[in-house]
């Protein structure tokens, strides 16, 4: 049964899914593709692999360490899957780098209910999210959620608050620094340039396959049922399910902002989507249709995939 196997947190279980990853991404990349195998090519490959690597275990340590999840591993099997339902997101090299220093940001922002070191969490969340905005300028409306979290844990102290300024100057004067050593300064005004460029092909295609539309209908349903659920049992995560959903809504905005022919962000709400989808096959009573829920889940995914990539 799917339900007992991704149940249990079995090294087995991430071998599964990372497997499926790296061949899905192998298959985006290379599948029917005039392809010479340079050893630049296949280094940059590995690197832009390795944080798509790095990004899955830190999602299992995330939902694990902060306990928003219950002890299982469906938050990295249903990452795994977000990756094969839209994989123009795998192709978007940007878009995986980003997604990385988010879930970098995330572990600090949700850690700091624990209330201990709440200066330190602060400013590495507001670094990973400015580093982030390097491979997209509209990554830094995270910052927001920064301040949101610390009004939820901490307002009062009001050094909190510029935190977050600090770590924009650090990082700032960082990479102004490497820039200018490697003559590359116009980056910082060709690359800043928030602009809202809403392509209407990209929303025509949308419009065609509605995988984008349904995607956003079913994680916001589970997200507002499995909040309400766990609101009704005094569950102690809510606070940290606040702080996820304003991370969902900030990357629809931040994905709608970037999309483009060449560009496809949505990789930056695979997060907290996998953590409602989660929430919600947990809190499923009935076996027989917790399985039904879980072999459509992974089942659409891989349609989608075949369909989009190996047919086409």
């Amino acid at each position: 049964m799917i339900s007992s196997f991704f149940g249990k947190t079995k090294p087995i279980n991430y071998i599964i899914v990372l497997t499926l990853l790296f061949v899905s991404y192998c298959l985006v990349r290379f599948l029917g593709k005039d392809v010479v195998f340079t050893p630049e090519l296949l280094f940059s490959n590995l690197g832009i692999f390795l944080a798509l690597f790095a990004t899955f275990f830190a999602v299992n340590f995330i939902v694990k360490r902060n306990k928003i999840t219950k002890a299982n591993s469906f938050a990295v099997l249903f990452y795994g899957l977000l990756c094969i339902f839209f994989p123009e997101s795998l192709l978007d090299s940007n878009a995986i780098l980003c997604s990385f220093f988010l879930v970098l940001a995330t572990r600090k922002l949700i850690s700091l209910k624990s209330l201990k070191e709440i200066k330190y969490k602060i400013f590495d969340a507001a670094m990973w999210i400015i580093v982030a905005s390097l491979f997209y300028d509209w990554a830094m409306l995270y910052l927001v959620w920064v301040f949101i979290a610390v009004y939820i844990y901490e307002p009062k102290n009001i050094r909190n608050w510029f935190i977050p300024f600090s770590a924009f100057v650090a990082v700032g004067l960082l990479t102004v620094a490497f820039l200018s050593a490697v003559d590359k300064l116009q980056f910082i005004q060709e690359h800043y340039v928030f602009n809202i460029d809403l392509e209407p092909s990209m929303f025509s295609e949308w419009g065609k396959t509605s995988v984008l539309l349904i995607y956003l209908i079913i994680v916001i349903f589970v997200g507002i049922y499995s909040s309400v659920k766990l609101g009704k049992t005094g569950a102690g995560r809510l606070a940290s399910m606040r702080l996820v959903a304003i991370s969902f809504t900030i990357g629809i905005f931040v994905t709608l902002f970037e999309v483009s022919m060449n560009s496809f962000p949505i990789m930056v709400t695979f997060f907290p989507a996998a953590v409602f989808l989660t929430n919600y096959v947990d809190i499923i009573r009935k076996p027989r249709f917790k399985e039904f829920a879980l072999l459509v889940a992974i089942l659409v995914p891989i349609s989608v995939f075949v369909f989009k990539v190996l047919l086409k």
